[in-house]
């Protein structure tokens, strides 16, 4: 029997064992929303009903659902290798990997680490960048700049060099030492871009004063989303990220793009580096990796770092970090089989020649009912809405409830929906998607 035929029966009956993450808990379960099945653009429900996914599940599903070659790899690895200890020994996949990353990424962003979430990701980049200038004679170094409304995941690293308020004010100081760029986005100046808005580049030499109050000396790296997700999509003001990567340059300040989101071809190319022309030092990966399929995460990082390491006596550890299912084979099969997925059907390309598709599709919201602001970039976009009075999120999340109704997932933040299909979305999903909400803001107080 399908999933989706199974009987209601099977729905769990006690749903409160599982505390549901990033969620408000209550609500969901006095009405939950639980997904059986998946396949290419489409959920399924309990009850059998198609949910079209607007959003790859959360950024992460860029070659689709339950994709053929990626299930076979991953069931021929589980009965071939379960798992190899990840210190002092390896499988040939992760090697294997490794490689094929290092080649999609641009210029010397040669070697990589892997890990098991963006979360992760972050931390291990973060802790990098400290362990680099401690061994180069520069322990001062320690200060990390991050970016207000970023987000870098859930670990003690990732809150302290986030920016967005909800995920930090429960959790005490964090870190220490850690500053913060102001963020990038004005409505009175950005307001309804196309694409990387005209003004802002400016925002970026704030980090001049930065280091003006705190001296280079102290400052190890600056982390920064080349185009921000979660908060809602901001994308960079053009020469912005330039003005980042000169100023960095210029004080010896390592310089990591979170490519969580923006990596695997969301933006139509394999990383947002390459899109806009700026090579970092590192780039945290995940989601689009495995497209979604099995955990992995990871860290690119240029010759010049590794190397670094790379010296000493040779049978003393370079680097004390890692972790249990760094490189799990599971997921290097995945891994692989979906770099090889988005090879063959060319999706990063098919993601670049729908951009413009879905950025005219998407703009047409603009005079629609409570829309304020409408941003995309690549296959990303957000249209914002006017908040109800002293219920902010209130009416978006509404919305985000009566799309789901309607037969399409989007994605929430406060009063921004976020729209972000899969590569191998065609015109008539675009527009499934547009004309569901389009019908629901018109039908929403």
């Amino acid at each position: 029997m399908s999933l989706a035929a199974r009987p209601l029966a099977s729905v769990p009956n006690d749903l409160e064992a599982f505390w549901v993450p990033f969620t408000p808990n209550r609500a969901f379960k006095k009405a939950p929303r639980l997904i059986v099945r998946a396949k290419d653009m489409h959920y399924y429900t309990v009850d059998g009903k198609a949910v079209m996914d607007g959003s790859a599940g959360m950024w992460c599903c860029n070659a689709g659902h339950n994709r053929a070659p990626i299930v076979e790899a991953i069931q021929q690895q589980a009965a071939e290798l379960d798992y190899p200890p990840a210190f002092q020994f390896s499988h040939p996949k992760a090697f294997e990997l490794a490689s094929r990353i290092a080649a999609l990424a641009p210029g010397d962003l040669d070697h990589v680490f892997f890990c098991n979430s963006g979360s992760e990701a972050v931390d291990t980049a973060l802790k990098v960048a400290l362990a680099y200038h401690n061994i180069r004679g520069e322990a001062s170094r320690a200060r990390l700049i991050g970016r207000e409304r970023g987000y870098h995941g859930v670990g003690f690293g990732g809150i302290s060099v986030g920016g967005i308020v909800a995920n930090r004010k429960m959790f005490g100081t964090m870190l220490a030492g850690v500053d913060h760029l102001p963020h990038t986005y004005n409505r009175e100046h950005q307001a309804f871009s196309k694409g990387e808005p005209e003004w802002g580049a400016h925002l970026a030499d704030d980090l001049d004063r930065i280091v003006a109050l705190h001296d280079a000396s102290t400052i190890a790296a600056v982390i920064v989303e080349p185009m921000a997700g979660s908060t809602g999509v901001l994308p960079p003001p053009k020469g912005y990220l330039q003005r980042l990567r000169a100023i960095c340059d210029k004080h010896g300040i390592l310089l990591i793009f979170d490519e969580v989101i923006t990596g695997f071809g969301r933006l139509g190319t394999a990383f947002a580096a390459e899109r806009y022309g700026v090579i970092p030092d590192m780039i945290t990966f995940a989601k689009g990796v495995t497209s979604g399929t099995v955990p992995m995460a990871g860290v690119i990082m240029r010759k010049g770092i590794y190397d670094a390491f790379m010296r000493g006596p040779e049978h003393v550890i370079e680097l004390f970090h890692g972790y249990t299912y760094s490189a799990h084979p599971l997921a290097c099969a995945a891994g692989l089989a979906t770099l090889q997925l988005y090879k063959d059907e060319k999706l990063f390309e098919r993601a670049a020649s729908m951009a413009k598709v879905f950025e005219a599709r998407l703009h047409t919201l603009k005079g629609t009912r409570h829309v304020i602001d409408i941003r995309n970039q690549g296959l990303v976009g957000a249209v914002e809405l006017q908040p109800r009075a002293n219920a902010l999120g209130a009416r978006t999340f509404e919305v985000y409830l009566k799309c789901w109704e309607k037969g399409v997932m989007i994605r929430q933040t406060g009063d921004i929906i976020a729209i972000a299909p899969a590569l191998i979305v065609e015109e008539k999903h675009i527009d499934e998607i547009v004309e569901t909400l389009r019908s629901v803001l018109s039908a929403v107080d």
